[in-house]
């Protein structure tokens, strides 16, 4: 939730960032009203509580004469206070629901617009000029004994695969260099639950305009997670933190698990969008001031990762409609994909400022020990679709696929080579 201090000093400014993601500006005025609505309620209830309690001192002082009439007043203060604080519960939930309506506040910087609205930072390497045909990454892993698309159909549906022989070992090896190299980087490794309660998944943001994306197990009332971010967002969850030192870092290692509602006909093909992926993902509590520094870092242990498997990629700016309702900046990292002549999705950091803290109740103390909201930041260090950017990218014209250096200790040998 944005800070309705803010809100309340800057209006127009929440108003613009409403207008850069495409969402209704009205919102702004609306939340207003229920903030103004809830502050007199608390107003009339407080002030009524007062004089009730006032009355009843008046009434253990008064005399045996005047009892009667005192006391008729007081029950029907009691009864006034009774129906104000009825009415300040009502407006507490109309705050809360015009209060999540609104999404976090994009930074100066962050280009408007929709999905093609990015704005290219940087382009990190030479796309590959092949001498032959090059195969697209789903012929490369049937054919090296690495993906299995078909039986994962029959085992669970469409968008379901196996990772076989080799492509398990490449997944766990590409996984276990990022624990590594988080863990060399000062994150505490973590293995998370995939389930989650409703208020954590709503604490962070995702059963907004996303959560069709979610499954939810109904019987139990939990939700499958789409990344570990949700689970390490809660996990201090109510707490007060200790950010004296700096910035405290988590890496989870978890398999996710996306719905992928309304992308159908979308990246059918092969790995690139499935409903079970595994992933490991870097989640940040720092302090505000420190989140845009702390969002570089991120992105700069994301770009030594794409380094360590020699994938041509490029850094792009999302636009503040694509952004998600928590994000308020977000770099994405994208792999050239040969046979797709494009680039693609591998890696995305995003900047959650203060949004998902609040929402969570997490908070540090400042330098005086008064209780502040936390920042919170996230980054993908590793995950399946990272198997696309690799075959395609390393493919040789024989059918074989050289192995990055880096992920050859992992994997067991330097070439892949068709087992059929």
């Amino acid at each position: 939730m944005i800070d309705l201090r803010f809100l309340r000093e800057n209006p127009e400014a929440v108003r613009a960032s409403q207008r850069a993601r495409g969402e209704d500006p009205a919102l702004v005025d609306a939340l207003l009203e229920a903030d103004a609505a809830r502050r007199a309620a608390v107003a009339t209830a407080d002030k009524l509580r007062a004089e009730h309690k006032a009355m009843g001192k008046l009434i253990g002082k008064a005399k045996p004469e005047e009892r009667s009439a005192l006391l008729a007043q007081g029950q029907e203060m009691s009864q006034q206070v009774k129906e104000a604080e009825v009415a300040q519960t009502a407006a507490d939930a109309e705050l809360e629901a015009a209060h999540r309506a609104i999404s976090n506040i994009v930074l100066d910087g962050v280009p408007a617009g929709g999905e093609d609205d990015y704005v290219v930072l940087e382009t990190v390497g030479t796309p590959r000029e092949f001498d032959f045909e090059p195969k697209d990454h789903l012929e490369l892993g049937e054919s090296l004994g690495m993906i299995d698309m078909e039986r994962g159909a029959k085992v669970s549906g469409s968008r379901f695969h196996f990772l076989t022989g080799y492509g398990a070992l490449l997944q766990l090896g590409m996984l276990q260099l990022a624990a590594q190299r988080a863990v060399a980087n000062g994150f505490t490794m973590m293995i998370p639950p995939v389930l989650v309660r409703p208020e954590i998944m709503a604490g962070t943001g995702f059963l907004g305009a996303h959560s069709a994306e979610i499954y939810r197990l109904e019987e139990d009332d939990l939700y499958l997670v789409g990344t570990s971010e949700v689970p390490m967002a809660g996990y201090h969850a109510g707490e007060i933190i200790d950010l004296s030192a700096g910035p405290v870092r988590y890496a989870g290692w978890s398999s996710c698990f996306r719905r992928e509602a309304g992308s159908y006909g979308k990246d059918t093909r092969g790995i690139i969008r499935v409903h079970q992926f595994d992933k490991v993902e870097m989640f940040v509590y720092c302090k505000p001031e420190e989140a845009e520094t702390e969002h570089r870092r991120l992105l700069g242990w994301e770009q030594d990762m794409l380094a360590a498997v020699e994938v041509p990629y490029r850094i792009i700016d999302t636009a503040a409609g694509d952004l998600g309702s928590s994000a308020a900046r977000k770099f994405d990292c994208e792999a050239w994909v040969p046979t797709q002549r494009t680039y693609r999705e591998l890696t995305s950091t995003s900047n959650c400022t203060t949004f998902q803290a609040r929402r969570l109740s997490i908070r540090y103390r400042d330098e005086h020990g008064k209780p502040q909201i936390a920042a919170t930041l996230n980054g993908t260090l590793a995950t399946t679709r990272w198997i696309v950017a690799i075959l395609e990218n390393h493919q040789q014209a024989d059918g074989s696929v050289r192995v990055p250096a880096a992920l050859v200790p992992f994997v067991g040998t330097e070439v892949l080579r068709p087992v059929r």
